[in-house]
């Protein structure tokens, strides 16, 4: 779980994090689940995963990202219990 000492402070939220294909392969999981701040957006949820460090940093700061099954960008608000899948790109042929 993120730490942060703000949480005690203003109340947290837990998101559902989701990873595919290649994301869960270099991460070694499919799903994580994330303590955040009351407020936070999806852009703080990927810096936090990013500040684990590892092979979190290989994530993009800008990922493509559903929330709830719904592509969205990263200055959305999440919502207690949201589930976030971060969609790698997908290369075609």
């Amino acid at each position: 779980m993120f730490n942060c000492p703000v949480l005690w402070m203003y109340g947290h939220m837990e998101i559902r994090t989701l990873f595919f294909a290649s994301y869960k392969e270099l991460l070694g999981t499919g799903e994580l689940r994330v303590d955040l701040p009351e407020g936070a957006t999806v852009s703080d949820l990927v810096s936090a995963l990013r500040s684990r460090g590892g092979a979190f940093t290989v994530l993009p700061a800008a990922p493509a990202v559903a929330v709830n099954l719904t592509y969205t960008d990263p200055t959305s608000l999440l919502r207690d219990g949201d589930e976030v899948a971060l969609i790698p790109p997908v290369a075609g042929g």
